[in-house]
């Protein structure tokens, strides 16, 4: 009877240990952003706009999705329309930008472990709110008191200040930005 527990747990032991070796597959690396990158969106050369950018890299596609916003990579994964199979989500790493202009070629940072300020003064890719991206909180924190908005981490962005949903003129509900729903 021992030998029998102590095989099942064994054998229950090799079964995790296979299944965790699965599971840990390596995040892809985020692609340097060039003047061919054009908005999934927007259909427009990603560097003609300001602010910090996206990319989505999807499980079997070998190149990246690209949004003229961050805000844009976050509607993406949003939308029950577009693709589940994500693999990586890379945000310009606003504290590592050269300027608003500029938000660099390559200080990307992950998405889901980046830290947000929404709410800002500052506008994104096609004019509209964004979602400004930080590798630190206390990058975000500054950001924030410079420019106004609130520091959350990418679970935390509400959807509807992603695609819409605020309020418009008369108190009618706006329709979603043109960066969110192109």
């Amino acid at each position: 009877m021992t030998l029998r527990v102590h095989g099942a747990v064994f054998a229950a032991v090799l079964a995790l240990a296979s299944c965790s070796g699965e599971e840990q597959v390596e995040k892809p690396k985020p692609f340097a952003l060039t003047e061919d990158a054009v908005g999934r969106y927007c259909g427009m050369n990603v560097l003609e706009h300001a602010g910090p950018k996206g990319q989505i890299i999807l499980g079997q596609i070998p190149e990246p999705v690209w949004f003229s916003s961050a805000r844009d990579a976050v509607a993406f994964t949003l939308l029950p329309e577009e693709p589940k199979d994500v693999a990586a989500i890379y945000v310009s790493d606003m504290a590592k930008a050269p300027s608003w202009e500029e938000p660099g070629a390559e200080n990307w940072v992950d998405a889901t472990t980046a830290f947000f300020v929404i709410g800002s003064s500052r506008r994104g890719g096609m004019g509209a709110e964004e979602t400004v991206p930080f590798s630190t909180e206390s990058a975000a924190a500054d950001f924030a008191a410079k420019n106004g908005g609130k520091v959350v981490r990418f679970a935390d962005i509400p959807s509807d200040y992603v695609l819409g949903g605020t309020a418009g003129p008369g108190g009618q509900p706006a329709p979603p930005s043109d960066s969110a729903v192109h």
